[in-house]
């Protein structure tokens, strides 16, 4: 959105002429009360991708987006935009700009700003290159707006949620995506109420995380599936609660997010790697098909398998086509295929894939093992080991557990440090003060000299 200079802030404001805005004024009780009577402003970018929210019928009755008679609707709908505000206040930025209606419950009134992408399409078109694209325009606008609202085809809108999740490093504001199971100009839509809740919590609340918002939730991103091709409850995070829910009043769950734990400044890792590929286990499938799947060019796979984890104890082919692959330095992730719970080792048959070199993915999403493995891939500073670990690592809340550190690594302060999300030194400094002590006194007692030496370490 355009800065204003102070000459043209001055017009903006309603109902306060130019003599109104003079410091030496302000004493004036009037001028005060009209100052005090205007509720701030939140700027959302709305970047439309495509997708179903957005689409007419053509000739031939094929759906299609048609991004201006989208604007053009949002304009008419009074949900959606105040006429009368804007005109007033917000005339000079032009018809991509619109101003959602004030409403006693919102913090602010929105202003919105309805952005084309350059490849507009219908979802099931997307690229890993879109991806890349989307994340480096939303970067190129960050310091701009308070919130972003992606409208998103429903079919692949979770791989692009969870692949922006990941390329979005130390994110501090909200990154919605939403779309619709119906057309927005269709009397029935549900458009119109997944994508007016966006914007509001978008503008409105510090939800630093990449998210869905669909029906009345508000998911984190990298764990949301679409699970129905008909309802309006079209997508669903089995495995995590909504970090926000939409009724009467939005109800934010503040203690769910998963915050930077740096003080670095925002950015967008702007690489993929593409050989990567989701393997589906099903009963009698051959080995040549698993080792055609695992040949060069791939360099991840994503396993689906059995239950918690289990692959056939009999096919000693396949576990060792995929030990064979796994030693090449091929990742291979293994997720359940089942829409909740996680994978395990508890059984023989999950064993087998560990020892295999199989690396855990606990209860990810199959949209967030592929985009998180393409983000990992591509990470050259890594070695494979450590890209081994980083899958088994929670990034950015995109699974459950993790991998448990062996007892002579653990470091109870720094786990202490990645579980309360700690974003500055100061915070670990309090850690340190209260938990020390208590370790110190603890290894003493056992005459573990080989914990004092570290704990020394912190103190020095």
């Amino acid at each position: 959105m355009s800065s204003l200079s102070p000459s043209e802030a001055q017009k903006d404001v309603p109902g306060i002429s130019n003599s109104d805005t003079n410091v030496d004024n302000f004493n004036n009780e009037n001028v005060r009360e009209k100052f005090l009577c205007i509720k701030p402003e939140g700027k959302v970018l709305v970047l439309y991708t495509g997708g179903t929210i957005g689409m007419l019928r053509n000739k031939e009755g094929v759906l299609r987006p048609v991004i201006d008679e989208f604007i053009t609707a949002l304009r008419n709908f009074p949900q959606l935009h105040d006429s009368e505000y804007a005109s007033r206040n917000y005339s000079q930025l032009g018809e991509s700009h619109l101003v959602l209606p004030e409403t006693a419950a919102d913090n602010r009134r929105v202003i919105y700003k309805i952005s084309k992408f350059s490849n507009v399409c219908d979802s099931s078109n997307i690229t890993m290159d879109d991806w890349i694209h989307i994340a480096k325009y939303i970067k190129k606008c960050y310091d701009n707006y308070d919130g972003f609202v992606i409208l998103h085809g429903t079919d692949t809108l979770g791989y692009t949620a969870s692949a922006l999740s990941f390329m979005f490093e130390d994110l501090g504001k909200p990154v919605i995506l939403t779309g619709s199971q119906m057309p927005i100009f269709h009397p029935r839509s549900d458009g119109l109420d997944n994508f007016l809740a966006s914007l509001v919590i978008a503008a409105s609340y510090n939800i630093p995380e990449v998210c869905v918002f669909f029906g009345t939730n508000l998911m984190r991103g990298n764990r949301t599936s679409k699970i129905s091709a008909c309802s309006f409850d079209a997508f669903q995070s089995p495995n995590c609660l909504p970090l926000a829910t939409a009724h009467i009043k939005i109800k934010v769950e503040y203690g769910s997010f998963f915050r930077p734990c740096t003080l670095q400044k925002f950015d967008v890792h702007t690489s993929l790697n593409q050989n990567v590929g989701l393997l589906r286990l099903f009963p009698g499938i051959t080995y040549k098909l698993v080792k055609a799947f695992l040949q060069p060019p791939i360099e991840g796979v994503v396993l689906q398998s059995y239950g918690s984890g289990n692959i056939p104890t009999n096919r000693r082919d396949i576990i060792n086509v995929l030990a064979e692959a796994a030693a090449r330095g091929v990742i291979i992730v293994n997720i359940t295929q089942c829409m909740t719970g996680s994978v395990s080792d508890v059984y023989e048959a999950g064993k087998l894939l560990r020892e295999a070199g199989v690396t855990s993915g606990f209860d990810m999403t199959p949209e967030a093992a592929l985009t998180k493995l393409a983000y990992v891939l591509s990470k050259s500073e890594w070695d494979t080991e450590t890209k081994r670990l980083m899958m088994e690592t929670n990034l950015r809340g995109e699974l459950t557990s993790g991998r448990l550190p062996n007892t002579r690594d653990y470091d109870l302060l720094k786990a202490v440090e990645q579980s309360l999300r700690l974003s500055s030194t100061e915070g670990f400094q309090d850690v340190k003060s209260y938990l020390l002590p208590a370790m110190m006194n603890d290894a003493a007692i056992k005459r573990d000299i080989t914990k004092l030496k570290q704990l020394k370490e912190y103190v020095q």
